[in-house]
């Protein structure tokens, strides 16, 4: 409880943005989220200037460095130029007018899936509908047109959608976990760092002995890897040796690199620094108290992204974040229930039975 306690504290004191030396404390962070926001509007530009290349006929590997090149963006290492395959799927839906009405059509399908899974899932009881209202909140993300070109955005919410699509299976029964593999298929080939969800959802159908779904994920995987590594080929047949290496992503900012991703890339970010940033540690804990395969797997994807964005990614990469930022918005309405949990673990009563044990 006292471990909870710091983190909370310290969550509504360490920085969300890029931290600026200014001798005023308001300045710096209104400079901090201004930078963030022109970074921001560079990449934007970068893949909405992409989308428009290819509804005009060209192919994305004959133009893909020189554009880099012209708005001064590494090619090195092929990491930095995004795969293909949001820039032709855009493209096709802006020719077809269908941009906004997929993004609508993802977010509701995605609040329909998590309603009829939170209904399926035991021990939520009488918070089934505000469960589902806070997965709203996260999945309206969704319809942010500022961000449609972002990557991490499209893959984020497909991931929400795979997830609550998901039914584990158990040692009598089989899963249902065809849907959810093509969602998370999607995501995956749309941007990579959906690698993570996609093993965590291989490893626990092992841990339940599902051999057959398992399989489907290792699959998928292998089938990404090899397109990857084709992707990776091309790119480095493009780079010249004039051109500059990108910056490493290995920023090691610690609490503020994990919390600062889930606070500015979701909805979150409409709230005052000293609530957003606790409210993001309550989402982990509130998915931990709810005893169910859902709460066991969201808990598992926040710690495991958390860590990872406390050790990789700048500042200017707050984006990241949107990959699992809709989907944990949900476990707040578990906190309460935990908090209980925790407060009645560390009451005196509790200490008392532990010291007749002993």
């Amino acid at each position: 409880m006292t471990a909870l306690l710091l983190l909370l504290i310290a969550s509504a004191i360490v920085p969300l943005k890029r931290p600026v030396d200014r001798p005023n404390a308001a300045i710096s962070q209104n400079v901090g989220a201004a930078s963030a926001a022109v970074q921001d509007d560079e990449d934007i530009a970068l893949y909405e200037a992409v989308i428009r290349k290819i509804e005009a006929g060209q192919h994305y590997y004959d133009f893909i460095a020189d554009e880099h090149r012209l708005r001064r963006f590494p090619v090195t290492p092929g990491f930095a130029v995004r795969l293909p395959s949001l820039a032709y799927i855009e493209a096709g839906l802006n020719k077809l007018h269908l941009g906004v009405p997929m993004s609508i059509a993802i977010m509701l399908a995605t609040v329909a899936a998590w309603w009829r899974r939170f209904s399926e899932e035991p021990g939520i009881g009488r918070l089934h509908r505000l469960a589902t209202a806070m997965a709203f909140v996260g999945a309206s993300l969704a319809v942010n047109a500022h961000y449609y070109a972002l990557h991490e955005l499209w893959a984020g919410m497909l991931l929400m959608l795979s997830f609550g699509l998901h039914r584990p299976g158990t040692a009598e029964q089989p899963g249902r976990w065809g849907a959810a593999l093509l969602c998370a298929a999607l995501a995956l080939f749309i941007r990579e760092h959906s690698l993570p969800f996609v093993l965590l959802m291989g490893a626990i159908a092992g841990w339940r002995r599902q051999w057959q779904e398992a399989a489907a994920w290792i699959a998928l995987v292998v089938a990404f890897l090899a397109a990857l590594a084709l992707h990776l080929h091309i790119v480095s047949g493009l780079t010249l040796p004039t051109d500059p290496h990108g910056e490493s992503w290995l920023a090691f900012r610690g609490l503020s690199g994990w919390l600062g991703n889930i606070v500015q890339s979701g909805n979150l970010r409409l709230l005052p620094h000293w609530l957003a940033g606790p409210l993001a540690v309550l989402t982990m804990l509130g998915w931990a108290g709810w005893r169910s395969p859902a709460g066991t797997f969201a808990f598992l994807i926040s710690v495991g992204y958390g860590f990872a964005f406390m050790i990789a990614g700048r500042w200017d990469n707050f984006y990241w974040g949107a990959m699992i930022a809709p989907m944990l918005t949900a476990g707040l309405i578990f906190a309460p229930r935990a908090l209980r949990s925790l407060v009645t673990a560390a009451g005196p009563g509790e200490q008392a039975r532990k010291a007749i044990a002993r």
